[in-house]
């Protein structure tokens, strides 16, 4: 047998093929065969290899015989590369693939950890969300389901990008260097530096009917009319889902602050992502009846607001300022 390569492409001929995964970064990929090539993508630490060891390492063992490859994976606590090894280059490919398949079953079934944000909870705009929700109480509190305790945290106003679930530190670590790289591959050039003049204005509401309404949130857009701040968070979406560290739900990232959601009702702290439909669904929630609010409020105007950052916000946390801790950022200036 010859000497295992980590590029299998190179030992077709040899009878024998490995391929490596690094356990917190995934599995890495040869673009092209020739030293260096490896290509880091999806990963999970320890969690993601106990998912793939399975219960009596019976998910190991069934893709080992499957795919007639070994699979070597790394003691708890020890930092290191997953290794697939085979006699045939097409087994150990096989294995690779259904591995970076069950790497995103994995990460599809946690909750996600962190969340790409734009800070929206300047004083003026907190001003007028108090207003609004003061409002709303005052001409809407006998419609079905309206209550104090629908409403956003102020100093948590928000736009989301994306979720995340970022299983370690190195993850974290990445998801931050990566926001860097944005910031220098395409950010600079969509906000010339300067920080992004939007105005935050009208409600609008999430699903179908809107006596039974679950999220009303408000409308956020370039002051200028132009399409910068759709492009910059359409393309810091594209290329997180590259890295592996996002999961694409939509085509578009939808530029809104969320104002008021039924999952506040029993539980605060709930950071809600409308591009991850169905992480909540097992909640119960009661929905309320938005339609006066739609039609007293719909061009309801939140203030104009400077944008100048985008933040690796942490899920179910805060920062002295009552805003989410922060991981990371990236600023526009």
């Amino acid at each position: 047998m010859a000497p295992p390569s980590r590029f299998p492409e190179e030992q077709e001929q040899d009878g024998c093929a490995e391929a490596a995964l690094d356990k917190d970064r995934g599995p890495s990929v040869p673009q092209k065969p020739h030293p260096g090539a490896a290509r880091p993508t999806r990963g999970g630490g320890g969690l993601l290899c106990r998912y793939i060891i399975g219960k009596k390492g019976e998910t190991k063992k069934r893709l080992e015989t499957e795919t007639r490859t070994s699979i070597s994976i790394p003691k708890p606590g020890v930092e290191g590369e997953i290794v697939i090894t085979g006699q045939q280059r097409s087994g150990v490919i096989s294995a690779r693939t259904r591995l970076e398949v069950l790497l995103d079953s994995f990460r599809r079934r946690q909750p996600f950890t962190h969340f790409l944000s734009v800070p929206l909870n300047q004083p003026a705009i907190q001003q007028s969300f108090l207003h609004f929700k003061e409002e709303v109480l005052h001409k809407c509190s006998k419609d079905h389901g309206v209550s104090s305790s629908l409403f956003q945290n102020p100093a948590k106003l928000h736009l989301t990008i994306g979720t995340l679930v970022l299983l370690n530190e190195q993850e974290i670590q990445r998801a931050c260097d990566l926001l860097q790289q944005c910031k220098e591959d395409f950010v600079d050039q969509i906000t010339g530096g300067q920080p992004l003049t939007v105005e935050v204005a009208g409600v609008e509401y999430m699903n179908d009917d809107p006596a039974m309404t679950d999220v009303l949130y408000a409308k956020v857009h370039m002051k200028d009319g132009s399409d910068r701040l759709q492009m910059l968070a359409d393309q810091l979406v594209e290329r997180f889902v590259a890295s592996g560290l996002m999961l694409k739900e939509w085509d578009r990232v939808k530029l809104h602050a969320t104002v008021m959601n039924t999952l506040f009702r029993k539980d605060p702290t709930e950071e809600r992502s409308n591009t991850m439909p169905g992480k909540s669904s097992f909640k119960e929630r009661e929905s309320f009846n938005g339609q006066n609010i739609l039609k007293l409020f719909e061009n309801f105007h939140f203030g104009e607001v400077q944008l100048d950052s985008v933040h690796l916000s942490q899920r179910f946390s805060s920062d002295a300022s009552g805003y989410y801790a922060t991981s990371g950022q990236l600023c526009f200036s």
